[in-house]
């Protein structure tokens, strides 16, 4: 026997879980996870712990021995009931209303759950054929789905591949859109200050963490005001681009917003797409959130002019029921996002890639590992058709116009823009403290979790409806929370 391996009754000399014993402790955790779905409306929503005080109630110190035992996953159970439970955030709670939904489903818990058990590292083709295939297969069902551009498709010269977030997502149209601009020279040079980017003032912070992490440097970073309706202001945006150009500089990449963070605005993707062609320009959209609407023919509106932009973005884990992470990620120019990120040392060499017949999908992404991420979303579209997915987008957008209605029942508050999706941002009348004040109670009361915003400078409260079990009962009892703190 191995020097420091304690041996147990029923456990062999081997450290490692045999798959008997997986089986009997994932019976285990699946029912624990299953009671805390069906128990979730019993806990506070937002964490109501102090900095510090999970890190207090473990051990200073790991363990020397291990815990093979058949009470292993009862213990660790027992104690994520008594330290960890306390210190969650439910998301997955019916009165969780902030950020934006990222809904956990069963249906892709199971296909995570397979993934992780099938370990798969699918950087190459070669690595795990089923891995990209699938992948490639599941991304040309979403851009059926979402109604997307033939060019999108894998048939085409672009394609689609999952990335961990819509900031991942950011970067590597940053870089695809420099490789194109520079003619893959910036591979070699650097940027230099000589490459611009766009964005409007509502546009999410990635975009920018993006533009440093490429080397673009903030101060390139162009960042156009917005209209009435906080969707980006295509003459100033054209008054930019004209202004760099004869500067000497080069337009390298606009990004559009379909659902900005704060509001859930629309940025004028037809008239930008325009402009960028015009002028050689790489158009990203990014539809983190709002792009899940374009399941639903009649709210595809918001989606007009996308098939002018050369990539474009949308979060499985948002709106799409697929537990984090899942970008959904296309773009109409894969040669450009590959020679951009295509970096091939001797070990990674094949067979397989040198006959240019298959897809290798580290040169689609920054990471060089991946996992089976298309395991929980084919799982998703399984379950729930596309029926079923159009049914839970169509059910937040009623529930949003639902409780629009009731705020504006009450002449005390006021809704602060327009509201298309299932996103409603609203506020008291008056000063900001006041609204400040209102969701520092709502919050800490735990009955349910707002966030807030700033529209046109006024503090403003979001109510983001999403999560798979909120109901029009759930939305009711929140309003008359709300009019109770005021």
């Amino acid at each position: 026997m191995s020097v420091g391996v304690r041996t147990l009754k029923g456990v062999t000399d081997s450290p490692h879980m045999t798959p008997e014993e997986f089986r009997a402790h994932g019976h285990t955790v699946v029912d624990w996870i299953a009671d805390y779905w069906a128990g979730v409306e019993k806990y506070p929503v937002l964490s109501q712990v102090s900095p510090g005080e999970i890190a207090a109630r473990l051990p200073a110190h790991p363990p020397e021995q291990g815990e093979r035992s058949a009470d292993f996953s009862k213990n660790m159970l027992a104690d994520l009931d008594e330290i960890v439970l306390p210190g969650i955030t439910h998301w997955q709670h019916p009165q969780f209303y902030a950020y934006f939904p990222a809904p956990t489903t069963g249906p892709s818990v199971l296909g995570d759950m397979l993934s992780a058990g099938l370990g798969v590292q699918g950087m190459l083709w070669a690595t795990s054929p089923a891995c990209t295939e699938v992948e490639t297969r599941v991304m040309d069902w979403m851009a059926e789905l979402l109604g997307l551009p033939a060019a999108y498709r894998s048939t085409s010269a672009g394609g689609g591949v999952i990335q961990d977030s819509a900031s991942s997502a950011a970067l590597v149209a940053v870089v695809a859109a420099l490789h194109r601009a520079s003619g893959g020279q910036v591979r070699e040079r650097g940027a230099n200050g000589r490459f611009t980017v766009y964005t409007s003032t509502e546009t999410h912070s990635s975009v920018e963490k993006a533009v440093n992490m490429a080397g673009v440097g903030s101060a390139q970073l162009r960042v156009i005001e917005v209209d009435d309706k906080l969707r980006m202001r295509t003459d100033k945006l054209a008054e930019a681009i004209a202004a760099d150009k004869a500067a000497g500089l080069t337009p390298a990449l606009v990004v559009a917003t379909i659902g900005t963070t704060s509001t859930t605005a629309v940025d004028p993707v037809r008239v930008i797409g325009e402009l960028c062609q015009a002028n050689n320009i790489w158009l990203h959209i990014d539809a983190a959130y709002a792009g899940a609407a374009a399941l639903c023919p009649e709210l595809r509106d918001s989606h007009d002019g996308v098939e002018l932009a050369d990539s474009y973005c949308t979060d499985g884990h948002k709106w799409l029921l697929t537990n984090f992470d899942c970008d959904i990620f296309f773009t109409s120019d894969r040669a450009a996002l590959i020679g951009a990120l295509s970096v091939l040392p001797e070990y990674l060499r094949n067979t397989a890639t040198e006959s240019d017949a298959v897809i290798d999908y580290r040169d689609w992404h920054a990471p060089l590992g991946r996992r089976f991420r298309s395991l929980k979303l084919w799982s998703v579209i399984r379950w729930y058709g596309a029926e079923g997915m159009r049914a839970h987008v169509r059910s937040g957008v009623a529930l949003a116009e639902y409780f629009a209605g009731l705020v504006e029942a009450d002449d005390r508050f006021e809704i602060v823009t327009d509201h298309q999706f299932s996103l409603v941002c609203f506020r008291l009348r008056g000063e900001d403290a006041a609204n400040e004040e209102l969701l520092s109670t709502l919050n800490a009361a735990g009955e349910l979790y707002l966030t807030h915003t700033r529209v046109r400078g006024a503090y403003t409260l979001r109510f983001a409806i999403g999560a798979p079990q909120t109901t029009r009962a759930h939305v009711t009892a929140a309003w008359a929370t709300i009019q109770a703190a005021v």
